[in-house]
């Protein structure tokens, strides 16, 4: 194996862990974060390889953005009605 068909290789894996880290709906900061704590991969190498798929799949990275930022959304709204009604259980709690 030379040195170019290593080097794909590797860019290969980086690909296809980046997909996984899709699957688990993670930001490409949460992927760098990752691929560098459980696979040894340089935080540069994971956003260069993530930098070439976004060229690649603009509109398919467009849409993930997006469902990205609706769930953060979603997931903040039930955060706060969620504390409203533990807020609203206590008191209740409190005159009975």
């Amino acid at each position: 194996m030379n040195m170019d068909d290593s080097s794909a290789s590797y860019i290969h894996m980086v690909h296809h862990l980046i997909e996984e880290c899709l699957i688990f709906n993670m930001s490409k900061e949460e992927c760098m974060e990752a691929l560098s704590k459980h696979a040894s991969v340089k935080p540069v190498i994971t956003s260069t390889v993530w930098n070439e798929l976004e060229k690649e799949n603009k509109e398919f990275f467009e849409a993930y953005t997006r469902n990205r930022d609706q769930r953060a959304t979603d997931m903040e709204k039930r955060g706060r009605i969620q504390f409203r009604v533990n807020a609203y259980m206590r008191e209740k709690g409190n005159k009975d």
